[in-house]
């Protein structure tokens, strides 16, 4: 069942110039005539002019809370928000915007899964199954759930490579498997996951599926209709939107069956002191004043990014993540972690006996931003026997030249240290 469209030999060469200048923190000197690469997109992406234009609109002429007001602000504001709920919908292609749920990010939507549809299909003695690749994210609200109900988390393993072990798959899926929760793409390889393969394995024995689509909401275009998944949710910050604003896509059935997450106003459809009744979907999941400046641009930022052509920057992202590939192979000492063939934009890597953090002081110094550490992944690195990572990572808007100034920061970095 696919679930990506991968760029034809035909597709049109992408103008990346013209992009980039619509991006105003590409442009500064981070030091002293030393203009920014931005290499950690996998964390945070930069935010376009038109994100920025429509936050600045709202605090200046829409400013006011949304629902239930009768004046023209909160009527705006109002109209503004469940706007951008209707533009996510359309991202996804979700078949009614009340399947989508504002969140604070991926985070929150996972969290949110978890203490709810979690503890409804989630009991003592049964299983949870995760991978070897997952964020903490998803990982420590299921381990919560598991251990405040009893149940087990059970792991599929990842390859050398950085690939699921799908063999492994069918004998994990057990009886007692209640749910599945995995990583369309991971943040630290770049691996990108046979999501459809892995829902049909899972649905086949009724079990739902949750999935984390952090990294691949930025990189690969998305239809929830044909990936099936039970759920998924995604950050605004990593898809060129605010921070501390996300979405929950969830399946009708399932969201109506859910208990509330938290309690308050606009959640509600009748309180008194002897019982209380919930709102329909989505606004049960969304107790008290929503981040609604940060839902609008949001909505901008998924009408910006369906507006560009997806195969043309599919080409040129893979075309900068094949450059970078090679151009990092030839730099002495450097071993690159996660060589699935399918990947997107996350180009992780070691350097001989090179603390990460150091190369990744050096590499700032010379204006190259990217992430040291083990990027919330730390059963992962585990498995490779690794503390952490360098990891550049890679948006429609990087070039062969931040390619090249992170090589030439390294060759830097070697005469330093080596």
């Amino acid at each position: 069942m696919p679930t990506t469209t991968r760029p034809t030999p035909e597709t049109a060469a992408f103008d990346v110039e013209a992009f980039r200048a619509d991006f105003p923190a590409l442009a500064q000197d981070v030091y002293e005539d030393t203009p920014l690469a931005y290499l950690d997109n996998a964390a945070t992406s930069q935010t376009p002019a038109p994100v920025i234009e429509r936050l600045e609109q709202f605090y200046c002429r829409e400013n006011s809370n949304v629902h239930r007001g009768v004046h023209r602000l909160s009527q705006d504001a109002t109209e503004a928000y469940e706007g951008a709920r209707t533009s996510l919908a359309r991202f996804l292609n979700a078949p009614d915007s009340e399947q989508i749920i504002f969140t604070r990010g991926t985070t929150e939507g996972l969290n949110l899964v978890s203490s709810t549809f979690g503890r409804m299909v989630v009991g003592e003695g049964d299983e949870i199954l995760l991978t070897e690749m997952e964020h903490h994210s998803n990982i420590v609200p299921w381990q919560m759930l598991a251990e405040q109900v009893g149940a087990s988390i059970e792991v599929l393993p990842v390859t050398n490579r950085g690939e699921l072990r799908m063999d492994r798959l069918p004998e994990m899926l057990t009886d007692d498997t209640a749910l599945v929760a995995v990583t369309h793409v991971s943040n630290t390889l770049g691996t990108v996951n046979p999501m459809g393969d892995f829902i049909d394995a899972a649905h086949a024995e009724g079990v739902p599926v949750v999935v984390d689509g952090a990294q691949s909401a930025p990189h690969l275009p998305l239809d929830v209709q044909a990936l099936d998944a039970d759920f998924f949710t995604f950050s605004g910050h990593k898809m060129f939107g605010p921070t501390g604003i996300g979405v929950l896509y969830g399946k009708r059935e399932h969201l109506e069956a859910m208990p509330p997450y938290q309690g308050g106003g606009d959640m509600i459809d009748q309180v008194s002191f002897e019982e209380t009744t919930y709102d329909g979907l989505p606004h049960k999941f969304e107790a008290g004043t929503p981040n609604i400046a940060d839902a609008i641009g949001l909505g901008r930022a998924a009408e910006y990014i369906m507006d560009l052509d997806w195969n043309a920057v599919q080409a040129h992202e893979d075309a900068v993540l094949e450059y970078a590939t090679e151009k990092l192979e030839a730099v002495e000492g450097t071993r690159i972690i996660g060589t699935a063939p399918d990947k997107t934009s996350v180009l992780s890597f070691v350097f001989d006996d090179i603390h990460p953090y150091d190369a990744g002081t050096v590499l700032d110094r010379e204006g190259v931003a990217v992430r040291t550490g083990h990027h919330c992944t730390q059963p992962l690195l585990k498995r490779y026997g690794l503390p952490g990572t360098i990891r550049a990572s890679f948006a429609a808007y990087n070039t062969r030249e931040d390619v090249d100034r992170l090589v030439d920061g390294l060759r830097k970095v070697r005469h330093m240290f080596g």
